[in-house]
């Protein structure tokens, strides 16, 4: 079986810890290909005699897979050699089984490559892929702080310390000042009154009855260490928003027209994340459609003789897609944008409150692609669409009734004004 060359001079990489294969395939005008084999060092002196050896034969189109973070500083290093690197991901490159060595890989890839077989994965340009790692290190931050603050909450619940019960947050002012109190002081008695916050609006003697348990040393000494450690992460994540803020100061006119679509203008840290992890440029997705299915919104394509096998949505958008569910859980709450909420309930009503969230992500990312892709803020318009009654269609009072309770409304009896 022969495949139709689309690139005469390229090569593939297979990309490990220590050494990199590098396969380049010069195809002549005849369709006869002579293949070009070598191993590098993956340190940066191996790297620059890989950009060597590629010069060497005129090559300037390379292909790597994905594997771990191991090849993110060799695709660094040939980018700044102004070479056309292509990323893809492991499984549009994997090998058959029994006939594989390291040096095959990279062959493999090569002829891939060669005929254009390779799906390339999206790579934003340097100063958003700089930007994004710090967006995410400041999530795991967040992550820890959460893990912290549980272990800290199992410390009080042990020791039969109440204070969940009468606060709404356990690490506010109120509630902070009483736990330094009971760790100064531990197994001693005091008053709480002048460690509440004026206007905390749970009653002194509730919370005086909720601090009436005994601590141990244990709990103690693990409590102080989760406090401080928390105390500590904050610190953290204050000094890695501000480096955030820095890097995204030549993106302000993109974050402004994201922070217009609903959701995105209360937390300015919310815009950044999704410029973070798409980029200010739209031109690399071709439609909406394309950027929704890069962030795994849609339904995946698993069917077989007319028989759909599953409708599940990708594992894709990791980072990307808890985002968009916190924004959407928001929007579907709110009485000022009917436009997800009237979308929300239809969907709801026959597919049930997971796949009618995804659908709202799926609103929201069709909207910032084309603010950012026609430069104008977010209007509702597109999606507010007028759609005429059909008269030949009549429902009768109890029918109209049963399909209004599907859709989500809460139907009450008017009250009968005394004339």
């Amino acid at each position: 079986m022969s495949f139709k060359i689309l690139k005469n001079n390229c090569c593939g990489l297979d990309v490990h810890k220590t050494w990199i294969f590098a396969c380049i395939g010069i195809t002549d005008s005849h369709s006869r290909t002579e293949y070009k084999q070598a191993r590098f060092s993956s340190f940066s002196k191996g790297l620059q005699e890989l950009c060597d050896w590629l010069a060497k034969y005129r090559c300037t189109d390379v292909c790597m897979e994905s594997s771990g973070k191991y090849w993110i500083p060799v695709f660094n290093i040939l980018e700044k050699n102004n070479l056309w690197v292509t990323l893809s991901h492991p499984k549009y490159t994997k090998p058959l089984k029994g006939n594989k060595t390291d040096r095959k890989d990279a062959k493999w890839i090569c002829d891939l490559y060669m005929c254009g077989m390779v799906k390339p994965s999206f790579i934003p340009p340097a100063s958003i892929r700089h930007l994004r790692d710090l967006v995410r290190y400041r999530f795991k931050l967040t992550c820890m702080i959460t893990g912290e603050k549980n272990r800290a909450q199992n410390c009080l619940t042990v020791s039969n310390l109440k204070l969940d019960d009468v606060f709404s947050d356990v690490f506010g002012k109120s509630s902070r000042s009483i736990t330094e109190q009971i760790l100064a002081h531990p197994g001693e008695t005091f008053d709480v009154t002048p460690f509440v916050h004026g206007h905390c609006k749970t009653p002194i003697e509730e919370i005086q009855a909720a601090v009436d348990g005994a601590i141990s040393p244990e709990q103690a000494v693990k409590l102080r260490q989760c406090l401080d450690h928390i105390d500590e992460l904050e610190k953290h994540i204050e000094t890695v928003e501000q480096e955030i803020l820095r890097l995204s100061d030549p993106y302000e006119s993109a974050l402004n027209l994201i922070r217009t679509v609903p959701g995105f203008h209360k937390n300015p840290m919310t815009a950044i994340q999704v410029l973070s992890e798409i980029g200010a440029d739209m031109s690399v997705f071709p439609t909406a459609k394309h950027l929704v299915s890069w962030a795994g919104c849609c339904p995946r394509n698993d069917q077989s003789n007319k028989k759909i096998k599953s409708t599940r949505i990708s594992r894709a958008g990791s980072y990307f897609k808890p985002i968009l569910v916190q924004v959407a859980n928001a929007l579907i709450k709110s009485k000022k944008h009917p436009e997800f909420t009237n979308r929300y309930r239809r969907i709801k009503a026959r597919r049930g409150h997971k796949k009618a969230i995804i659908a709202i992500c799926r609103m929201i990312l069709t909207a910032i692609w084309h603010i950012l892709s026609d430069l104008n803020p977010y209007t509702p318009d597109g999606f507010l669409e007028s759609r005429p009654v059909n008269e030949s269609k009549t429902l009768t009072t109890s029918q109209a009734l049963i399909l209004l309770k599907q859709r989500g409304y809460i139907i009450k009896d008017e009250p009968v004004t005394a004339s």
